[in-house]
């Protein structure tokens, strides 16, 4: 490979990075974007599959790889707007060392980054994202990109206009979720530590299901949508307007706060024996008369 710490790629290839990296950058336009994280200990390997317009630039400085278009900064990421954009797109795998940092932009792209121990951000405009067995911290920003988080065990936090955020097995040590219209699903896994779950939406519905036996302190409102609650422990108040759900499972050891304004709340109940993951799908999870007890 040349010695040359930065290429114009303007046609599919694959690239062999033989200096360490220890962070990456992609920003593309859409396509799709592929990050794996590896223990191996190899060397980073870059493959551009597929590219459509302008030539996408690679850059090698200090241990950083980046890869985006010129004309796409990270800075102002979400606020990216071109016309020209439909007419470009880039699918983009790389398999990098587990520790690496990775930062991920897309506009009208679907993202993976899976297999991560460090830190992970993930900024969407549109399309959808998965993120798989992380254990760094994440944060995700979207304006109308759903995110799915699979095992993640690092804390995650999530910010939205109207994209969907769902947690499927999720083990981190803390969640934190804001959105405007976008609904927020998570499905606990059990921890041996408490989990600090922060939720706030305007108009979208959230759904828990806490793992048995649950152990947090719960603190939900909402000021106008229906709540629905499959615990006894706790209380349901509120018949007409403002509705809240309070009270403490198990020790406490943990926290749960959802706030929203006229969107629905659920707390659900894992099963005692549930040893599978189980998704919850994000069209259905979120309705509150899913749940079988404590309906206003």
């Amino acid at each position: 490979m040349s010695a040359r710490s930065e290429w114009s790629v303007d046609e599919p290839q694959k690239l062999t990075l033989e200096e360490p990296v220890t962070a990456v950058q992609v920003r593309t336009v859409g396509g799709t974007v592929n990050v794996v994280g590896t223990e191996s200990g190899g060397p980073a390997r870059l493959e551009i599959s597929e590219l459509h317009g302008p030539p996408l630039t690679v850059t090698h400085k200090n241990g950083t790889l980046t890869v985006a278009y010129d004309d796409l900064p990270w800075k102002g990421f979400l606020k990216w707007f071109d016309r020209k954009g439909r007419n470009r797109s880039a699918v983009v795998s790389l398999t990098v060392p587990a520790d690496t940092r990775v930062e991920v932009g897309v506009v009208g792209a679907g993202a993976v980054v899976s297999g991560i121990s460090g830190r992970t951000d993930l900024r969407g405009v549109s399309g959808d994202s998965t993120l798989l067995g992380l254990t760094g911290a994440v944060r995700a920003d979207t304006v109308s990109g759903r995110v799915e988080a699979q095992a993640v065990t690092g804390g995650l936090r999530f910010n939205s206009v109207s994209g969907d955020l769902t947690v499927v097995e999720g083990a981190g040590s803390a969640v934190r979720a804001e959105s405007v219209s976008g609904n927020v699903v998570l499905d606990l896994a059990p921890t041996d530590a408490g989990t600090d779950i922060n939720l706030t939406t305007v108009s979208g519905e959230i759904a828990i299901r806490l793992p048995h036996p649950a152990d947090a302190r719960v603190e939900a409102n909402t000021t106008s949508g229906p709540v629905s609650c499959a615990f006894d422990d706790l209380r349901v108040t509120g018949q007409w307007g403002a509705k809240k759900i309070t009270g403490t499972l198990g020790a406490g050891t943990g926290r749960l706060k959802a706030t929203t304004v006229s969107g629905a709340i659920a707390l659900l109940r894992r099963p005692p024996t549930d040893d599978t993951p189980q998704d919850v799908p994000a069209d259905k999870a979120p309705q509150a008369h899913t749940a079988d007890k404590k309906v206003l």
